[in-house]
């Protein structure tokens, strides 16, 4: 699995970034994970086209002193529809922004 790992995060700050997920991602049945929303106007011609499939999202796992974000774009409702597939350029561009910006937000020290 391609994904962005942010390792060496301290407790304190893994649980600044737990409760940044609650708020800001969809949460997962699964200790750990969270779902990030991928804005449909970054939708792929592929993902466009499946309506029903939305939302689309990447995985974002919490460790124990790292957090893992996931360039593998899914559809929410339908984990198993083909037009699930990695990342396209935009959609790279809009996880890694949205790590950097959780972390700066947060004031997290990496």
């Amino acid at each position: 699995m391609r994904a962005y790992t942010i390792n060496e995060i301290s407790r304190d700050d893994l649980a600044k970034i737990t409760g940044f997920l609650q708020e800001h991602a969809l949460s997962s049945p699964l200790e750990g994970l969270f779902w990030g929303r991928v804005p449909d106007e970054l939708l792929d011609e592929r993902q466009a086209a499946h309506p029903d499939c939305r939302p689309h999202v990447f995985g974002i796992e919490v460790g124990e002193d790292w957090i893992n974000l996931e360039f593998f774009i899914r559809s929410l409702p339908d984990m198993q529809c083909p037009c699930s597939g990695y990342a396209t350029r935009r959609q790279l561009d809009f996880i890694i922004e949205f790590a950097h910006s959780m972390i700066q937000d947060l004031g997290i020290r990496t």
